[in-house]
């Protein structure tokens, strides 16, 4: 059976690779992009939609979504000395307020569904301390909290959960994967000697979504080639 799920931020990296894989598997997709050029097609529908800044179009979208996932992020790594009051607020609101505002302009829509399913994103650097990693994991840490605050509240109709991928090799993270020394480095320090792909957690993001994971909520999905509990 198709369903209707809505992508925010499905023009570039992991939010592009779950609109292929979604897509291929039948479903009816609602995505948004900022800057990328997309095309519309018969299974994909775009608008564009700055999550800061814009109010979000209705006018597409059925009554009924059955699933919604929020993909816009930022990775800005400094010591703790040298980052603003501005700095770390401009993540939360990309991260966190922006992941709100489209949950409640959404959440009657997902009531509809039955079994409705909403998947957010975190890191691995919530629950492991990194050097340098404070202004990111404020925001995501709220990402967690949000994330099983919100799957308790909204049990049994709609289920919520989150992905904590390590460092993907995406648009997002490529200041940190500029060089082959960088990636081999990456590499060596990930218990399978690889680096993620975009499409190894948009294949998580897909189970979460559909109906795979239909007995699954408040839970923080480490997809991160094991870095979180292997040493």
């Amino acid at each position: 059976m198709n369903k209707n799920y809505v992508i925010i931020g499905g023009s570039s990296g992991i939010g592009k690779e779950l609109v292929s894989i979604l897509a291929k598997e039948g479903h009816n997709i609602f995505a948004t992009y900022n800057e990328n050029k997309v095309e519309n097609h018969d299974k994909v529908q775009y608008q564009k939609f700055n999550v800061l800044n814009d109010s979000f179009n209705l006018d597409i979208l059925p009554d009924e979504i059955d699933g919604l996932v929020y993909c816009p992020g930022s990775i800005n790594l400094k010591p703790f000395k040298r980052f603003t009051d501005e700095d770390f607020i401009s993540d939360f609101k990309l991260q966190v307020v922006g992941a709100t505002k489209i949950i409640k302009i959404l959440l009657p829509r997902l009531a509809k569904g039955g079994n409705s399913s909403i998947v957010l994103f975190s890191t691995i650097a919530v629950q492991n301390g990194f050097n340098f990693h404070s202004q990111v994991a404020i925001s995501k840490g709220a990402v967690e909290g949000l994330t099983r605050s919100l799957a308790a509240e909204l049990a049994p109709k709609i289920r919520v959960n989150a992905i904590a991928p390590s460092l993907t090799d995406t648009s997002l993270a490529s200041k940190f994967l500029n060089t082959p020394q960088k990636i081999a480095a990456q590499a060596e320090n990930n218990p399978l000697k690889k680096i993620g792909t975009a499409k190894d957690v948009a294949e998580a993001a897909a189970y979460l979504v559909t109906d795979k994971s239909s007995w699954t909520t408040g839970q923080i999905l480490h997809v991160d080639g094991g870095s979180s509990t292997i040493k």
